[in-house]
């Protein structure tokens, strides 16, 4: 992977709290139209790196690449403007309002004077819903009467209102069933069709294989592997992500 064929990259990146190292020396990097899993244990790192990533914290050491061009990132919006858009695992949706104001929570759009524009914000929802193929039955469901997935379709489509080129995924599929999953899987996919770089932050290594194309694994705060998904089996990841890996990128050498 070279530098120029990278959206966002990391180079070097170190992180401390304290008296403990919670990121030394990581390299990242996503591509367009590339989805890559960050796994690790507990404590690896990888919620640090995205913070990193998403604007949250700065590293203490370590270049922020953007479009192939170092860039400074002082804050999360520093990042969105780039066009890093991050969902979090808590989604932070409002129960009480419809999909539609979900949408635009903050970003709502106006007539002349105060007035919400509802039309106009009614046809982009309607729009990009469409163009995701989600399963929402109406832009104007109440979000706390949706799924569990398509809760999480509506986050994930909020974060695209930017036009982001990266989408930073945090756990999209812990506590759903087996049919939510699915669909989020489903948007994921749909996301690299759309030309996005996505990063997955997941514990779930069937999902990984489903929908990543690269597995990158953090291991004490440390690079533990950088494969792609179809060279490596289950065995080799979870190798990695304890640690039995060399971290040479050749996990099947190191696992044999």
């Amino acid at each position: 992977m070279t530098e120029t064929t990278s959206v966002l990259a990391l180079r070097g990146i170190s992180k401390g709290f304290g008296a403990v190292q919670a990121l030394a020396g990581v390299d990242f990097e996503v591509r367009p139209g590339e989805v890559v899993a960050l796994v690790g244990d507990n404590g690896a790192g990888k919620s640090t790196l995205v913070k990193v990533m998403s604007g949250i914290y700065a590293p203490d050491e370590g270049e922020y690449h953007f479009a192939g061009r170092p860039v400074k990132v002082n804050g999360p919006q520093d990042a969105a403007d780039l066009g890093v858009a991050t969902v979090y695992q808590d989604l932070a949706l409002a129960d009480n309002l419809d999909v539609v104001a979900n949408l635009f929570l903050g970003h709502e759009l106006t007539n002349v004077g105060p007035q919400l524009d509802e039309t106009r914000m009614e046809q982009r929802a309607h729009e990009l819903l469409g163009t995701l193929s989600t399963t929402i039955p109406s832009v104007r469901t109440v979000v706390a009467s949706l799924s569990g997935g398509q809760r999480q379709q509506v986050a994930i489509a909020r974060s695209l209102l930017g036009e982001p080129k990266v989408v930073l995924l945090d756990e999209p599929t812990a506590a759903l069933g087996v049919p939510q999953t699915r669909q989020v899987l489903d948007l994921v996919r749909r996301l690299r069709e759309r030309g996005l770089g996505v990063v997955v932050i997941t514990h779930n290594l069937a999902d990984v294989f489903e929908v990543a194309d690269r597995i990158f694994v953090l291991y004490l705060g440390r690079p533990g592997g950088d494969f792609a998904a179809s060279d490596v089996t289950p065995e080799d990841v979870v190798a990695a992500i304890t640690g039995v890996h060399n971290g040479n990128g050749n996990a099947k050498e190191a696992t044999a």
